[in-house]
């Protein structure tokens, strides 16, 4: 039997065993919760906040600062498993001696990897209600091992020290890349994915890439005939026309197609049907709006809703004219082409052919081909095809040049002037 004396020593071995085993319930809680509030969506656990959840206003407080978090959570896991091995082994080397050391090893091992997989296992089915459930009970854990986080994080940068200007991912970014992938899945929709992707690209384009060019443009010259202004207006498909007066680059206003037509009848009823002589097109006229054509789009469409108005003049940095951009030009980048009843099917276009190449007019943007065609043409250094062409080119080429790059071959079939117009496309592959 064992005396008095031994007392003390069993005391202690039961008490190292105990401490063991709670280190490693608390391994198996810091397990879990890094699972589940790395891999919790935010904004699941916002809107479970506002119906008043506290445990998931702490899990979102927690994830503000991810790095200080998976780094308190990493040092505690760490910390638990190597005192809950070391106690144990110590525990089994006092009562077997050496062969209670190499026990100790091997089941402390297989105890901590279980600690860990099975709460991690937990974590994954369901991250939004593991980490409210957790996030009060590592919060204070967290916030011990965060100072001695913070000396690792100093000691680890002076080692090993950021590239400037090193960036971090943001939110736009983030959501893009998430989509992204789960288009190459196949859970999300190509039509939608491109809707989302269209929407958050907007603050990263310019005005300049959606515009219509300033010689496509429709004008009405201020000096000209009333009638032959009112027949232009009735036969245009445009609601909203520029007016300009001596050279198209004098915008002097905007006329609206409704403005103009109660302005000439109420003129024909007072004139007792006479004829439109006298008739002012600059009292019916809007004051122009000009706009810098490297604005964002995100930042146009948001002065568009502002100005209640979708019609502005782009303009370059010395006040030249360069084309104009509605607020339909804004919001087809998300959704596609918008078509009505009074849209003008141009024959220029994206036109497949049987032997599997595609003719594209050269005034087509590379945004708009890569949706239709499902390619990933880059438009940074160009915003047509017929501008990447001369961009690789470095020159305008003939007609019946052909070229290869990114992918695909490239022959010139139509030139007019300093414009290639239409453009044969195949994939290399």
């Amino acid at each position: 039997m064992p005396s008095l004396a031994d007392a003390p020593a069993s005391l202690h071995v039961w008490g190292a065993g105990v401490a063991a085993i709670a280190l490693l319930l608390v391994l198996a809680l810091l397990a879990g919760a890094e699972t589940a509030l790395t891999t919790a969506s935010r904004g699941k656990l916002a809107a479970m906040a506002e119906r008043g959840e506290a445990g998931a206003a702490r899990a979102l407080r927690l994830t503000e600062d991810k790095e200080r978090l998976m780094g308190a959570l990493l040092l505690g896991e760490n910390l638990a498993t190597i005192l809950a091995v070391a106690l144990a082994a110590g525990v089994l080397t006092a009562r077997f001696g050496a062969d209670g050391l190499v026990a100790a090893t091997l089941g402390g091992a297989v105890l901590a990897t279980l600690a860990e997989i099975l709460p991690k296992t937990w974590a994954v089915a369901n991250p939004e209600a593991a980490a409210a459930r957790t996030a009060g009970l590592v919060g204070p854990i967290i916030a011990i091992l965060a100072p001695a986080m913070g000396a690792l994080r100093a000691l680890a940068g002076m080692a090993v020290p950021a590239e400037p200007g090193a960036a971090v991912l943001s939110a736009p970014l983030e959501a893009a890349g998430t989509i992204t992938l789960h288009a190459s899945e196949g859970t999300v929709e190509r039509a939608d994915r491109d809707l989302l992707l269209g929407a958050l690209d907007l603050s990263e384009r310019q005005v300049e890439e959606v515009m219509m060019h300033r010689r496509d443009i429709e004008m009405i010259d201020a000096e000209a005939d009333p009638a032959e202004i009112l027949e232009q207006a009735i036969n245009s498909p445009h609601t909203r026309i520029p007016i300009f007066r001596g050279e198209p680059e004098n915008i002097v206003g905007v006329i609206h197609a409704k403005d103009l037509s109660r302005a000439v009848h109420r003129f024909v009823r007072e004139n007792r049907g006479g004829a439109l002589e006298g008739f002012d097109i600059m009292a019916v006229a809007m004051p122009p709006y000009f706009v810098p054509e490297t604005t964002p789009l995100d930042e146009q469409m948001r002065e568009f809703l502002r100005r209640r108005t979708h019609f502005a003049l782009v303009v370059d940095e010395y006040g030249a004219l360069q084309g104009l951009v509605t607020l339909e030009d804004i919001l087809e980048e998300i959704v596609g082409d918008i078509t009505d009843e009074h849209d003008v099917e141009t024959p220029a276009g994206i036109t497949p052919q049987p032997d599997g190449s595609v003719e594209v007019d050269g005034s087509v943007t590379i945004r708009d081909l890569n949706r239709a065609c499902g390619w990933e043409l880059p438009d940074e250094e160009a915003n047509t095809i017929a501008g990447l062409v001369i961009h690789e080119a470095q020159a305008i080429p003939n007609e019946g040049q052909a070229f290869s790059f990114h992918g695909f071959r490239f022959e010139v079939l139509g030139r007019a002037s300093n414009r290639l117009t239409r453009i044969r496309m195949r994939p290399l592959d």
